[in-house]
């Protein structure tokens, strides 16, 4: 099974052709980048320390376009802290950064008792349809997961998706990366105009989780909204078979054709 990335070194990775984009096939869905950073966050904790801190907050800007090639990575610990830090990942390509990502690593304490909270639950499963995303997007990545997709109105959907590949090739990966690796999907999930009518790539996302989702269906309960004057917002609810676990947004850049 082909994964989305292959190690090379400790500090290079190599793209496969699994994470060919939907805005432009001869570049990377950023996506699985956005999973891939998590995870190599995740190892680096753990070679640092033993106590498994985990990842509260995640934010990442994107600043430019990436070929499907070979890409380096550096990370270092902005705040160092017994019980929270701050990292900071920073992924290019030629030596030129495309993707920073900043985290919050935050110790975990026992409050079962006064957990819960008023997200809204998504409908399970077998509420929504089978939907193939390559029906209106190009790209290998939007073609290598399976699909649920309950549609309410442009701009408003809520979808189920289940990857077919591995992140990383030979490692394992957190189920808390592997969830990240497929949400930056939220934006195409419920297009507000017909594709061709209306350009508005994400120039950032920020999810803010509470919880460790488990390794099934990954759902999306997702609301775009285009501002009047080229900005917009995509904001999901991050769920699994348990309810929610997180919450994610993304700001787009809007421009019609």
């Amino acid at each position: 099974m082909t994964a989305y990335f292959e190690r090379l070194s400790a500090t290079e990775f190599r793209a496969t052709a699994a994470v060919q984009g939907a805005w432009n096939t001869a570049e990377q869905h950023i996506a699985p980048t956005i999973g891939l950073l998590a995870h190599l966050v995740e190892v680096d904790r753990d070679a640092r320390r033993d106590d498994a801190l985990t990842l509260g907050r995640v934010s990442y800007d994107i600043l430019g376009v990436l070929p499907i090639d070979v890409v380096d990575v550096e990370i270092r610990v902005i705040r160092p802290g017994r019980t929270i830090e701050l990292v900071e990942a920073t992924l290019s390509h030629d030596e030129r950064p495309a993707v920073i990502l900043r985290a919050w690593l935050m110790q975990t304490t026992d409050t079962a008792a006064i957990a819960g909270g008023a997200l809204p639950v998504m409908p399970p499963l077998d509420a929504h349809a089978a939907w193939e995303a390559g029906a209106i997007w190009p790209g290998a990545f939007v073609r290598s997961g399976d699909f649920r997709h309950r549609q309410e109105e442009p701009g408003r959907a809520s979808a189920w998706i289940m990857p077919h590949h591995p992140l990383l090739e030979g490692e394992t990966v957190s189920t808390t990366a592997r969830a990240l690796g497929m949400i930056d999907l939220a934006n195409g999930l419920t297009p507000r105009v017909p594709v061709g009518d209306a350009f508005y790539p994400n120039v950032d996302l920020t999810a803010h989780l509470f919880r460790t989702p488990d390794a099934g269906w990954i759902g999306l309960d997702t609301t775009v909204t285009f501002g009047a004057s080229g900005i917009g917002l995509t904001h999901t609810v991050l769920n699994d078979a348990s309810g929610p676990f997180g919450v994610s947004m993304q700001s787009l850049t809007v421009r019609a054709r």
